[in-house]
Formats: structure tokens, C-alpha cells, sequence
């Protein structure tokens, strides 16, 4: 196994490489990345929780320091001016001392208003890559170079090809998030609130609230129906049916996104079903193969959701393929089956068919799923599907040609539940995929 600076050093050679190509096909001479600013709440002295741009992070494990500069060109040490001031209002980090910093050229940046003097002079060919077009401009940055669309589609693009040293730190990415939800799995049946739940998870990752790479989804009963729930109720329910909970962690800016469901009564119809979407799931992962469309395996995830729902008597009378076909499989799983993973939990490049940033749209039936991409080897995604009891989803089905169909007396059962989820971090591997989150034998 080769030690994480090696891992980061031929990591670092592959950015290199990138750049070089794509400044040479923008006929540009450098990229400016920036890592970004405070965002000040309106009419207020503090700020919003800083999160790093994607791109400075891709470069260099700086992921809680605004401020920060990267110059790039391809082939010389990549130059990092890194935000130091002397402040003793707030706690400023010292120059960085790490498995990573013998590659970089490390500047101290005492005050931000002064990077325009220490950058290189000519700055007429370079491109700006962050999120302060207003101060690209103060730098004398062309508009035309501020986040150069042809640029940012190229590094999206190969930014789905995770290197090495990425593949490590989502790897350990997982084992946070995995010692969070064993903690909430054990605070749920110890019979604790989605507030404290939710506090449970934090302690056993060690991360905040504003570190973790999204708001954790920690949903009890009912609450698990809605998709993104981040409301945590500070009361635990008198009974307990369910929880559904969609947490993740990061390690050096890279996330894990992972989500189980708990029935209370284990030998409840609602545990089978859990167990029944967590087989298909992970059926549905041994399938995954470089050269596929990731849309088809959206497709095969809703014939799966149709025989489960013929399997436990939720719909009746109709065929798999008229599930599916009726658009009926989509009222129980309404999103897709899964999006890329990386530096965002949503990553970026998801319908992105070249670097050239050709878009292949989703299909107009499956209008929210996050990506059609052909796998191919080092890809990251999620495999996450559901099966949900959502009554405004529910509601149009009660009448029509096909409301004989549903066993609307079991629906409205399940709908104490909310719903499940189960998602794993997968990697796409020539040989087939690694399943990340059942290596580290998360149930």
C-alpha cells in the first residue's frame, strides 16, 4: 500500500496533467482558485459556515479557511498563498504542516486585501475559478475568464475519475459516517428524539453540525416521509414505529452519504419491507458494470420497487411492467436512483456525456434523477433507493381507474412509518464494484 503522500503526489501529477490540457486548449496561461469568502448575515456582524469551493479542495485538504489562493499553470509547484492574519478576535490557523505540504509552494497571506500584490503580475490570460466574480474583477481578471465555461466543464468531467488518493479519503470518509449512524441506530432504540439522535451521531463522528457535508436527515414515524427532513424534534414519539436516517461525514473535503432504515418491531410488515428494499438494493448493486448506462439501472430499481409492491399486497392486479409503465412505482420511490459522489454529495458532471460538457437530459419520465452517465472505472455514486407513503404523492390516486388497485386500508398503515431508504457509496471498478459502506458491515 503506498503511504498517503504517494497517494497525494501522483494525485497532485494527475491535477497537474488536467490543467495543463485544459489551459492549452483555453489558450490560458494559469488558473486562479480561490477557496473563498465569509458570507456576512444580512445586517448582522457574523457569518454564515463557511464551505471551501470544490475546486481549491480538489487541489489541496484546506476545507475550513476562506481566503485562500491557488495559482496553477500546469507545470510549475502549484503556489498556495494561505490566509494566516494576526487576530485575536477569532482563532487563525498557522501555516500547514502536513503529508501534503512538501508539494506545494505555501505563502502566509496576512490580510486578504493585499493578495492582489503578491499574485504574478500578469494576470491578462489567467482564469478565475470561484465563487467572487466581483473579486476576480478587482484583480484584474477578464470577465470572459471568470469561471470560463469550457473550463469548468473539462474539470467536471474528469473530476468524475476519482484518483488513488481520492478513492482513500472517501474510503475514510465512510468509517466517520459509519461510527454516526451505528451510534444513531443505538440512540433510536434506546427510544431518544431526533434531536438528541441527531446529537449521538455528531459525538461519534467528531464532526459539527457545519462540518458535515449536509444537514442530517433524522427522521422518526411520519417525518421519514419527507425527503430532505431537517426539522429535529426535540420530543421523542409515545410509540416509536420507525427511523429513517440519511447522514454522512467528510475527510479532507470528501463526503460519504449514507442512509439506513430502522423498523422498532422487528417482526413488524414494515421490517419486512425494510428488508425487502435493502436486499433489492444490494442486488441492484451487484449489477453495477463499467460500459452501463447509469440510467438503466434507475429503470431496473423501479421494477424492483414494482415486485415488492406486489410481493407485500400494497398494489394488487396490476403486472410489474404496468407499475412501471403506469407511472404507479414512482408514487413510492419519487427521486432517483442514486447521484455521482466526490467533493459534493451531489458531484458534479452527472449528466455530462464528454469534457466538452455535452448534456444528456434525464428521461422525461424519471425527471429528477441526478445522473446519465455511462460507468466507467474510478466512478464514485450512491445507490439509494426508497419506498415511501407520502400522501400528497398518494392523494391523485385515490380516485381513477386504477384506485382499486391500491390496498389504500395497508397504505394509510404504513404511513405511520414514513418510508425507507438505504444507501451505499459505491466505486465502479473494472473488474465490477466496490461497495464501500457493506465493507465496513454497516446493517
Amino acid at each position: 500500500m503506498n503511504s498517503l503522500n504517494e497517494l497525494y503526489k501522483t494525485h497532485l501529477a494527475t491535477l497537474q496533467h488536467r490543467a495543463r490540457q485544459v489551459l492549452a486548449a483555453n489558450h490560458l496561461d494559469a488558473l486562479l482558485i480561490h477557496s473563498g469568502e465569509l458570507l456576512s448575515v444580512f445586517l448582522d456582524d457574523h457569518h454564515y459556515p463557511f464551505k471551501t469551493n470544490a475546486h481549491f479542495k480538489a487541489w489541496v485538504p484546506v476545507t475550513q479557511t476562506p481566503n485562500c489562493w491557488l495559482w496553477v499553470d500546469g507545470v510549475s509547484k502549484p503556489r498556495l498563498w494561505f490566509y494566516s492574519p494576526v487576530d485575536y478576535w477569532h482563532k487563525t490557523d498557522a501555516l500547514p504542516e502536513s503529508f501534503w505540504t512538501d508539494e506545494i509552494d505555501i505563502i502566509a497571506l496576512r490580510d486578504s486585501h493585499t493578495i492582489g500584490q503578491q499574485l504574478p503580475a500578469d494576470r491578462q490570460n489567467v482564469a478565475y475559478i470561484g465563487p467572487v466574480a466581483e473579486r476576480a474583477g478587482q484583480l484584474g481578471i477578464a470577465e470572459t475568464n471568470v469561471n470560463p465555461q469550457p473550463v469548468l466543464d473539462y474539470l467536471h468531467f474528469h473530476r468524475s475519475f476519482k484518483t488513488d488518493y481520492e478513492l482513500w479519503c472517501m474510503r475514510e470518509a465512510q468509517k466517520i459516517a459509519v461510527a454516526g449512524h451505528r451510534a444513531a441506530k443505538e440512540t433510536f432504540f434506546a427510544g431518544q428524539s431526533e434531536f438528541e439522535i441527531n446529537a449521538a451521531y455528531l459525538l461519534a463522528t467528531g464532526q459539527r453540525d457545519t462540518d458535515v457535508p449536509y444537514g442530517n436527515i433524522v427522521a422518526l414515524n411520519g417525518n421519514a416521509a419527507i425527503l430532505h427532513y431537517t426539522r429535529l424534534e426535540k420530543e421523542a414519539p409515545q410509540q416509536p414505529h420507525s427511523f429513517l436516517l440519511d447522514a454522512g461525514a467528510e475527510f479532507n473535503g470528501y463526503a460519504a452519504d449514507l442512509t439506513r432504515t430502522y423498523a422498532w418491531d422487528k417482526n413488524s410488515l414494515f421490517a419486512g419491507l425494510v428488508s425487502a428494499v435493502d436486499k433489492h438494493e444490494q442486488e441492484l448493486i451487484g449489477t453495477l458494470r463499467a460500459g452501463e448506462s447509469y440510467v438503466g439501472y434507475h429503470l431496473q430499481m423501479n421494477q424492483r420497487i414494482a415486485s415488492i409492491l406486489r410481493e407485500f399486497g400494497i398494489v394488487t392486479g396490476l403486472s410489474e411492467d404496468a407499475l412501471v409503465s403506469e407511472n404507479i412505482t414512482q408514487v413510492f420511490m419519487p427521486h432517483g436512483v442514486g447521484h455521482p459522489l466526490g467533493l459534493q454529495v451531489h458531484d458534479v458532471a452527472g449528466f455530462m456525456q464528454d469534457d466538452k460538457g455535452t448534456h444528456q437530459a434525464p428521461p422525461a419520465q424519471y425527471p429528477w434523477l441526478r445522473c446519465t452517465r455511462t460507468l466507467s472505472a474510478g466512478m464514485v455514486l450512491t445507490i439509494e433507493p426508497g419506498l415511501y407513503f407520502i400522501e400528497s404523492l398518494l392523494s391523485p390516486w385515490r380516485e381513477g381507474r386504477y384506485s382499486k388497485h391500491f390496498n389504500w386500508e395497508l397504505i394509510d398503515q404504513l404511513k405511520a412509518c414514513g418510508g425507507i431508504r438505504i444507501e451505499d457509496n459505491v466505486i465502479i471498478t473494472g473488474e465490477g464494484v466496490e461497495n464501500m459502506t457493506r465493507d465496513l458491515n454497516l446493517a
